[in-house]
């Protein structure tokens, strides 16, 4: 959107920091080398139309589930028809995850992404569901590069700084050394984001996402600097019934580990 200016002072963080669990597949053990490398940039945004949904966001702190509804958006309208799911939805979603009291405010107090994505593998969001996700190493471009082309988008939480606050349409940091030592630059001065990015320029160093009713960017190094966690959700809506993934990525191999890890271990993903 150009000329944007979002006024940080009317919206709500809410990703919590991020919970370990080592049964959580990775990524990176799907990704074939016989399969196509990503090609410079994606453009799976092109196929959705504006305005992105601000999905209770500027009220609330239930970024983890306004992305959710994000990753639909982007998933539905590559695949079949777009999907833009009502508050309602989202809300629901952010009162059984979170325990947030619509009637008085209470537990306002942000959720977990893992805890997000459990609920939205086994119990969906907006009847839409997931059938897993694997973590992606955020402080590898290329992963998350390919976990966007295959997947469609990568859900991510952030650390912000408090001097992203300053910045309108990109996210970036500065080139000079000491910025690091500035306290407003420091991971988690602002607070934890949750965010869906859909979208990757390489030449520009870019990658791209929706928050807060805006279509943004932040840099690869500021994406380095302050992501905490990342995700490759595989969706339905995106894979759209079949057993590969585009590109040939191996659905039906991680569909596989997460069946046999559920019968030695208990359910991984709960």
């Amino acid at each position: 959107m150009a000329n944007q200016v979002i006024d940080y002072s009317k919206v709500k963080l809410g990703c919590l920091p991020p919970k370990l669990d080592t049964r959580t597949l990775r990524f990176s053990r799907y990704v074939s080398s016989a399969l196509p490398k990503p090609p410079d940039a994606t453009k799976w945004a092109g196929k959705t139309k504006p305005p992105w949904g601000m999905y209770l966001n500027d009220r609330i702190g239930c970024c983890t589930c306004s992305s959710a509804g994000h990753a639909i958006e982007v998933w539905s309208a590559n695949a079949t028809t777009e999907v833009q799911l009502p508050d309602a939805e989202i809300l629901a979603a952010y009162m059984a995850i979170s325990g947030y009291d619509p009637a008085t405010g209470a537990n306002d107090n942000g959720a977990v992404e893992i805890d997000v994505l459990n609920y939205w593998r086994h119990l969906g969001i907006g009847g839409h569901k997931i059938g897993g996700y694997a973590a992606v190493h955020p402080q590898a471009p290329l992963e998350v590069e390919e976990a966007i082309y295959y997947f469609g988008g990568c859900y991510i939480g952030v650390a912000l700084p408090a001097a992203a606050q300053q910045q309108q349409a990109v996210w970036s940091v500065p080139k000079r050394v000491p910025w690091f030592q500035a306290n407003s630059w420091r991971p988690g001065t602002w607070g934890g984001h949750a965010i869906f990015v859909y979208d990757y320029d390489r030449a520009r160093q870019l990658f791209s996402f929706s928050t807060w009713g805006h279509e943004m960017k932040m840099t690869y190094r500021f994406f380095v600097h302050y992501v905490q966690e990342a995700y490759a959700v595989l969706s339905p809506d995106w894979f759209d019934g079949t057993k590969k993934a585009p590109n040939g990525f191996d659905l039906q191999a991680l569909t596989d580990d997460l069946s046999r890890i559920s019968g030695t271990q208990g359910d991984p993903l709960l």
